[in-house]
């Protein structure tokens, strides 16, 4: 196979010592965005990348099934609900609110803010009463959200704009007259490289100048820590949560408003300094939920008196599962037996009991449409008898579904309102074993006419940050098994599928085990005549497309196209761009001589070797991304198209306007399309 010259990189003779250890980065002058060599190697690839990328295969057929739309899972303040939609010709979901007798309004449409669909609506957040509305939003992929308050009668704004606000919860106080929020330092106030960091939480009173705003919390604390903020249906009880990063534990606070102000409460600790995550719940009934993965690490339900909310008092209200890992719950306490509904995830698919609300003894379980997955259970804030939740699976598109608890049914409450056709296909769940004996679950999605393969097969993966990759309606996964091929999701450690220990046993020094796992995945699907090498495609993104730069870098014989998309890939620096430095509880800092062993044992930009056939490989990366820097794609471009003896093609997609997180549906089917051609190309499909 011949292919075009690749665009001339400079290669620095740059090496540092780190820890006794030679460094290489010969493309560090990429990590510039700005600079005139960067733009134009930039714009070569572009040009590149143009006359490599052929006709979009797949894009009329992803397009039909995107036109499915979508539908979200109801909150109800009072009469009023809030909910949003995506009808089938939209490019961005609308949030509704609805009146007590069903009238329905859009409060905010992204579309109608912005003609050019680069504005997101990246959170909402209704009143304790659903009388104002506190809405943030984005521009161009960015993430940095603006925060505004809207008259839900009205539709007026009545606040805003308030900046830096990115990941910012809102705690309303009731009245909505004040909250609690989030938000980050001024960029004055802040070395010029700390600006995405160094977040506080206030209290707000509505209609007044947020530069008076008081800082209640998080002086004197780590730079990189989240904060969370909660205030009881009540107002009586505040809980304030931080995180280190991204890490899997959580220092916890409550205090007792009607016992301290407001602007100074007096906050008591629930947990600090433990290595566990632990989130509370006061309920109308007077006690205090407690969900935990203290000494549980597939996570348990206790109760206490939020009086004395100390570990010591918990007792279990629902203990932990040996093989489900219990995600959330809600209480319907409008009954004769009040009742308590756990949402669980039993090795990926999901399931809910019902449990009797003061013992917690099971007395149930709640029907659910099939072996899928289930989104957040909500249930009316003042009580009541009714449950909803999201569900979808792989030939589902998400619909809402409404448990009524006196007669134990389930049934349809909003369909996605896109009718579209879905292929028929085949889903199974298939155990393997890694190379240290472990047995790893991994979802299978086949065409229905169950011919023997073997396939051109992509294998996906994850495996990080206790993320779980549980069945979901998939446009980009339909229509590829639709043209013949088959789809694999892989369960990998790392992951939260079996707990935390499951997450723990693919982090910081054991992040190996990801990639071992990933490669026995594909091991299996080649010899259960699934799939061939030649025919063996992977795709991952953020740290999935870690993963699978990892993977081609270590067996570079076992695949044949890759799909790397947003990725982590050069671990030696990467806390030194986006929110890296969140990052390193997760997987450690070259700072430390230990740590540094780890990250450099498998940095897929430092293992890229000379004279190596690599498979062809399609880095899909986005200019606006301020969590992952595209710099690690573009360093791995180079070094790939420097390295490589293969006449399979390293290209680069990079696209402006657009960031790590939502998009415009249209810009949505244009990557899928794009990443789906290429896979289709070099497997053979």
């Amino acid at each position: 196979m011949t292919r075009e010259p690749y665009p001339s990189a400079r290669r620095e003779e740059i090496i540092e010592i780190l820890h006794e250890t030679p460094v290489p980065d010969p493309y560090r002058w990429l990590e510039d965005p700005d600079s005139p060599e960067t733009k134009g190697w930039l714009l070569a690839q572009a040009e590149l990348y143009g006359r490599e990328r052929g006709p979009q295969r797949f894009k009329r057929r992803i397009e039909e099934l995107l036109r499915s739309g979508s539908v979200g899972t109801p909150a109800w303040r009072g009469e009023r609900r809030f909910f949003s939609r995506r009808t089938p010709d939209q490019e961005h979901a609308v949030f509704y609110v609805a009146e007590a007798d069903g009238t329905e309004r859009a409060l905010i449409d992204p579309m109608e803010i912005d003609p050019s669909g680069l504005t997101t609506l990246d959170a909402v957040q209704p009143d304790k009463e659903g009388r104002l509305l506190a809405y943030q939003i984005s521009v161009g992929g960015n993430e940095e959200s603006i925060l505004y308050v809207m008259d839900v009668a009205t539709g007026q704004r009545v606040e805003g704009p308030i900046d830096r606000f990115r990941y910012s919860p809102i705690a309303w106080l009731p009245g909505g007259e004040a909250f609690y929020y989030v938000r980050r330092l001024p960029s004055t106030e802040v070395p010029e490289n700390e600006t995405q960091f160094h977040r506080r939480i206030y209290l707000h009173r509505v209609g007044t100048s947020a530069e008076d705003d008081v800082m209640i919390f998080g002086d004197g604390l780590k730079m990189t820590n989240y904060y969370g903020v909660s205030v009881s249906r009540d107002g009586r009880w505040l809980q304030v949560s931080a995180h280190e990063g991204t890490a899997p534990r959580n220092d916890l606070w409550v205090a007792d408003l009607t016992a301290s102000p407001m602007d100074r409460p007096e906050l008591r600790v629930v947990q600090e300094g433990v290595d566990a995550q632990t989130g509370l719940v006061f309920g109308r009934d007077g006690r205090l939920y407690v969900h935990t993965d203290r000494d549980a690490p597939r996570a348990r339900v206790c109760v206490t008196d939020p009086a004395t909310p100390g570990f010591e008092t918990w007792r279990d209200l629902v203990p932990e599962d040996p093989e489900a890992v219990l995600s959330d719950f809600a209480i319907l306490d409008d009954l004769e037996r009040p009742v308590l509904l756990v949402g669980w995830t039993r090795h990926a698919l999901s399931e809910i009991t019902v449990h009797d609300l003061e013992t917690g003894e099971r007395v149930g379980e709640v029907p659910t449409p099939g072996l899928g997955t289930i989104g957040g259970i909500s249930e009316r804030p003042e009580g009541g008898y009714e449950a909803w939740f999201g569900y979808t699976d792989n030939t589902t598109p998400p619909t809402i579904q409404r448990y009524d608890a006196r007669t134990g049914e389930t049934t349809l409450w909003a369909a996605s309102p896109g009718a579209v056709e879905v292929p028929a296909v085949r889903t199974s769940q298939v155990v393997y074993r890694s190379k240290d004996g472990t047995d790893v679950r991994m979802l299978v999605i086949s065409p229905a006419d169950d011919t023997p393969g073997p396939r051109p097969t992509v294998l996906y993966g994850y495996g990080g940050f206790g993320l779980s990759m549980t069945p979901g309606y998939s446009a980009t996964t339909l229509a590829w098994v639709e043209a013949g091929g088959v789809w694999a999701i892989a369960n990998l450690r790392g992951g939260g599928e079996e707990g935390e220990d499951w997450h723990r046993a693919g982090m910081l020094a054991h992040k190996q085990n990801v990639f071992d796992d990933f490669h026995a995945a594909a091991e299996h699907l080649i010899a259960t005549g699934v799939t061939t090498p030649a025919q063996l495609g992977i795709s991952g993104g953020s740290n999935g497309g870690l993963l699978v730069g990892a993977a081609l870098t270590q067996r570079p014989d076992l695949y044949a196209a890759v799909v790397c998309s947003a990725p982590l890939l050069d671990m030696i620096r990467y806390e030194k761009f986006g929110l890296g430095a969140t990052w390193n509880v997760e997987y450690g800092s070259a700072d430390d001589p230990e740590q540094f062993g780890w990250l450099w044992g498998y940095s897929p930009y430092h293992h890229v070797k000379e004279s190596v056939p690599y498979p062809a490989t399609l880095f899909t990366v986005f200019q606006s991304d301020t969590r992952v820097h595209p710099m690690h794609a573009w360093k791995m471009c180079a070094a790939l198209q420097h390295a490589s003896t293969a006449g399979s093609p390293v290209l680069l997609r990079n696209e402006a306007e657009v960031g790590h997180g939502a998009r415009a549906v249209s810009r949505s089917a244009d990557l899928s399309a794009d990443s789906l051609t290429f896979l289709a190309r070099h497997t053979g499909l």
